[in-house]
């Protein structure tokens, strides 16, 4: 039996956020990577507090497109949502025992009086960042080999410790510090920070490599322990692997020819790639040869149904995403009284150059500009939607 339109549509919308995920909160991850890898206090104070200014003004609400997943698995496809909650259930509560614990460091070790308190808020932070990743790619691993039942009687220890699961849980962490190292290496580069631009050029390159490596050894394994996915990933999703090596391999290009023109999209398409890449592979499966689409979909109202909801989410949700990160590349959302303190008394760095200060006016301009146009975005969206 051939899945409805309806669900195949639902289907590509709950990987579109996924990719999202793995894109914006897998950015946020890698920097708690980083922070856990930036060595002491002293040593690493400069990236330390650059990766929490990016991470600031969007870690919250990153999370949303988890939540939308899930809405859409749950509802869209709740025989699969059953059978993964239930077989997984170890990994999936680790990994959002780790969101829980990583938003908690992160928030009390900017408020922490104590040193030692600061340091273990900041610890539970960085930890955080590698165990939610890790986990939630070894769910991915136990998904895509097979491992979850159509009707499992209890959580499957067996399901998420498979080599296979391991690994695509390692290339989650390597992926995730890759790309925030390459967002950071952007963010550095717009407040002229040389310094850091050259230290995490040299992460994002080995970050690079590690992840191009265990990529390498997983599509391997997966050829022995997931042979639908691999004969889909060689074969009507091959462009899109084609396409995510392309890109991995023209970021180091750019990155060491100081090309950063287009740098953070050619490695999200690097990242999204092989999200897209892993769900038309597994097509026609939810759970690879247990549960087809057509056999784990709900009823057809219901699948419409979750495509207005994503169409109305589209219309009032995107808009404000769009503004919000487009402020935070502006860095109009880290300003605070210290920084306009510092227009008026700039303290010079030794051997960094200074950008100079944008009046507070043009940044209040530039907000209403912003906002206008998102408005206006929203208006073209609804009239064109109502003329359809």
């Amino acid at each position: 039996m051939s899945p409805s339109p309806e669900a195949i549509a639902t289907a590509a919308v709950m990987f579109v956020a996924l990719a999202a995920y793995a894109l914006f909160g897998g950015a946020d991850f890698g920097g708690g990577t980083w922070d856990l890898l930036a060595g002491r206090a002293d040593r690493g104070a400069a990236p330390r507090q650059l990766i929490d200014e990016s991470i600031t003004p969007v870690w919250e609400a990153n999370h949303v497109w988890l939540i939308f997943v899930l809405v859409l698995l749950w509802t869209g496809f709740p025989a699969a949502f059953a059978a993964i909650m239930t077989a997984l259930f170890v990994p999936l509560s680790l990994s959002l025992l780790g969101i829980f614990l990583r938003g908690v460091g992160f928030a009390f070790r900017h408020t922490a009086q104590r040193l030692r308190m600061r340091q273990f808020t900041g610890a539970m932070f960085a930890a955080s960042s590698l165990i939610t990743p890790f986990f939630l790619g070894a769910i991915i691993g136990a998904v895509a080999t097979g491992q979850v039942p159509t009707h499992p009687a209890g959580a499957l220890t067996s399901a998420w410790t498979t080599l296979t699961a391991i690994l695509t849980g390692g290339l989650f962490v390597a992926t995730c510090a890759y790309i925030s190292a390459v967002f950071l290496v952007l963010e550095a580069r717009r407040r002229e920070r040389q310094d850091l631009v050259r230290y995490f050029l040299l992460r994002a390159t080995a970050a690079a490599l590690i992840s191009g490596a265990l990529a390498g050894i997983t599509f391997y394994e997966l050829s022995r322990s997931a042979p639908h996915v691999f004969a889909g990933l060689t074969g009507r999703a091959l462009p899109l692997v084609a396409l995510s090596i392309a890109a991995g391999t023209a970021v180091l290009g750019m990155i060491w020819l100081r090309w950063y023109r287009g740098l953070r999209a050619t490695a999200a398409i690097a990242v999204v790639s092989v999200v897209w890449g892993w769900g038309l592979a597994q097509y026609p499966y939810l759970l690879p040869r247990s549960m087809s689409l057509a056999a784990g979909s709900a009823p057809v109202a219901a699948q419409r149904a979750e495509l207005i909801i994503a169409g109305l989410a589209v219309l009032i949700v995107g808009p404000a995403f769009i503004l919000l990160y487009t402020l935070q590349q502006r860095g109009i959302l880290t300003q605070s009284e210290s920084s306009s303190t510092a227009e008026h008394m700039p303290v010079p760095t030794a051997g960094v150059p200074r950008a100079a200060p944008a009046p507070s006016a043009s940044k209040r301009a530039a907000t209403v500009i912003l906002a206008v146009l998102a408005i206006k975005a929203v208006r073209n969206l609804i009239s064109r939607r109502s003329g359809a």
